[in-house]
């Protein structure tokens, strides 16, 4: 069999189940004539008119992709790579801390235990409303899972390479960006993605309070204004957007990371004897 038709095949096993769905809820929505379960064909008639019906000097995209999804986007990425770097830093240098963990421990817990949503008011209150109080909401709600997984990461780092960093005397700056960072790049990534996640969450709640654009602000007045099909439109393009930058995220991890898988796979091969 070709490698063409295995990645066919492939595809198809991944697509079937939720193509599957979409059939039975197209039957199911044109059977029972819901106005609040509108069928698939309708919600994508919907998202096309709403996004891609603008000029052709805008690629046909419509002012609805340019003055909320972009903007929405963009706030959403550049808050989890903020909350990234923060996470990343601070998690690794806490991480080769004897003591320190032992003092900001407690305090990490209880932040983190604050659901960010609950925090608006106050981000009201420090920037008003606009991007710098929604990327406040989402850098709050996302630094901790990079920052403990660094944390973690950190900690876990092979006795060895420590030792062997400590015998050559390597400078710390240098022992954390040629040893440590690398050692915990696979709970780095772990903690990255749940915060992408997270982020597109947050994202959306945030553009409900006191917002004047965005995906989150569109979602609420379609819904507000009772167009359902607009409405599942814009659920829709979450779903997309999230999957989209999952599977980014997931190329970027097997790249940068490649290195630890094939060095996994000839330490098994040379325990196995293969």
């Amino acid at each position: 069999m070709t490698r063409s038709v295995l990645a066919l095949k492939g595809f198809a096993q991944r697509w079937v189940v939720f193509v599957g769905l979409i059939l039975v809820w197209e039957v199911a929505a044109r059977l029972g004539e819901s106005v609040f379960f509108p069928p698939p064909s309708e919600i994508g008639a919907t998202a096309v008119g709403l996004w891609f019906s603008g000029p052709a000097n805008q690629l046909f995209l419509s002012d609805t992709v340019l003055g909320d999804i972009v903007p929405s986007v963009v706030r959403m990425l550049s808050a989890w790579l903020i909350a990234g770097v923060i996470g990343v830093s601070l998690g690794l240098v806490l991480g080769r801390s004897r003591t320190a963990m032992d003092y900001v421990g407690p305090l990490f817990s209880f932040a983190r235990a604050i659901p960010s949503p609950a925090l608006v008011p106050v981000f009201l209150a420090l920037f008003s409303i606009g991007t710098p109080m929604q990327m406040a909401t989402i850098i709050f709600g996302v630094v901790w899972p990079v920052l403990l997984n660094a944390v973690d990461g950190a900690q876990a780092v092979d006795k060895t390479k420590v030792e062997t960093a400590k015998s050559f005397r390597i400078p710390y700056w240098q022992w954390m960006g040629m040893v440590v960072l690398p050692s915990a790049g696979p709970k780095i990534f772990a903690g990255l993605r749940v915060a992408l996640s997270l982020s597109l969450v947050l994202m959306v709640i945030s553009e409900l309070v006191g917002a004047i654009n965005g995906i989150g602000y569109q979602l609420i007045a379609a819904q507000r204004l009772f167009r359902f099909d607009e409405t599942w439109a814009w659920i829709v393009l979450l779903g997309v957007l999230g999957y989209v930058f999952n599977t980014v995220l997931l190329a970027v991890e097997r790249r940068v990371l490649g290195w630890q898988q094939a060095q996994g796979a000839g330490t098994s091969l040379a325990r196995t004897g293969g």
